[in-house]
């Protein structure tokens, strides 16, 4: 009973995990329609993450205070594509979350979401020695009383989805993620920080606690006692420091340009990319659903994930590669 019950769980999951409601030709359409969206962004006087690309589309693009802008969404092409890099871009408020930004990325993970050609995802800033500094405080110093609980709660959604999402997240740390960004960085899968980033959750300096998934969050990537004396504390650590907690995957010394984690997402999700697509997300699923659950729960709902590779195209691709002894081209069917 036990098992046929955490059977039909997964699949439920994976239903959910699956519901496509658009192409993503036409959600990448959306994106470039909402965000302006364009292929280039360049730091003056900087050597920009997209220019180290070494690929199509490099260009360069400038700041700006436009709201329009606190977003930049990239799909990248040709050998590259399939990897998504969203970036924050508010210089002027240190890539704080805004309601406006809130309300850019929800829009931005819907369309990533409902694009089955996505395979991998990198949350990255677009201003150097920042990665997000948290809540925007001046805004929120201007809400009524009566609106903070509603942003806040709207935020933590917003992270819920991104820990949500079908595909590999790798969180891109180049400079400081504090309180809520730092939630944000402990949505993703995966986190790589170089090593002159500085990371804490700090809430309690202001008499509040982390409302976005940290309390939850922290203690299940590091250890429970870990995360109470990082957040009583309201200790913030470098790069270094929190790849030895555990709190991130690599640290990276930092180079000239500021880029030195993107460029490490970049590498990792290049390694992801040529993997089967739908295995990939079955394996996120299961790893994430079983994880909450006991082992025989887990077991099941890894059977139920299994499940729903052996029909696909792609596990047939693969074993006929292995055989001929060639590389194989998975489609994601």
């Amino acid at each position: 009973m036990v098992l046929s019950m955490a059977v039909l769980v997964g699949h439920r999951a994976l239903l959910q995990a699956f519901r496509v409601k658009a192409t993503g030709h036409d959600s990448v359409c959306r994106l470039a329609a909402a965000f302006s969206c364009s292929r280039q962004y360049a730091f003056p006087g900087k050597v920009s993450p997209s220019s180290r690309l070494n690929g199509p589309g490099a260009g360069t693009r400038h700041y700006s205070s436009d709201p329009k802008e606190d977003l930049r969404v990239r799909y990248l092409d040709g050998e590259d594509a399939g990897i998504v890099v969203v970036g924050i871009n508010r210089p002027k408020a240190k890539n704080a979350i805004s309601k406006n930004l809130v309300k850019m990325m929800f829009d931005a993970v819907e369309d990533i979401k409902k694009n089955n050609k996505v395979r991998s995802v990198i949350l990255c800033s677009l201003v150097p020695g920042i990665f997000c500094a948290g809540a925007d405080l001046k805004e929120r110093a201007k809400m009524h009383q009566s609106e903070v609980a509603p942003f806040v709660s709207k935020a933590r959604a917003l992270i819920t989805e991104l820990g949500n999402l079908p595909v590999p997240t790798i969180a891109a740390i180049d400079g400081a993620a504090l309180g809520g960004g730092l939630e944000m960085a402990l949505a993703c899968d995966i986190r790589i920080a170089s090593n002159t980033a500085k990371m804490g959750l700090v809430e309690t300096k202001l008499a509040i606690i982390p409302g976005a998934g940290g309390t939850q969050r922290l203690p299940r990537v590091i250890s429970v006692s870990l995360a109470k004396e990082l957040i009583f504390a309201a200790r913030v650590v470098d790069g270094a420091e929190a790849c030895r907690l555990g709190l991130t995957n690599h640290s990276v010394e930092q180079n000239n340009s500021g880029d030195a984690a993107y460029l490490r997402a970049l590498e990792l999700a290049r390694e992801i990319n040529p993997q089967g697509p739908i295995a990939i997300r079955m394996a996120k699923l299961a790893i994430n659903q079983g994880i909450e659950v006991d082992l025989s729960t887990g077991l099941a709902i890894e059977e139920a994930c299994y499940a729903q590779v052996i029909p696909t195209k792609d596990r047939l691709e693969g074993l006929a590669a292995f055989k001929e002894k060639r590389r194989p081209q998975f489609k994601g069917e």
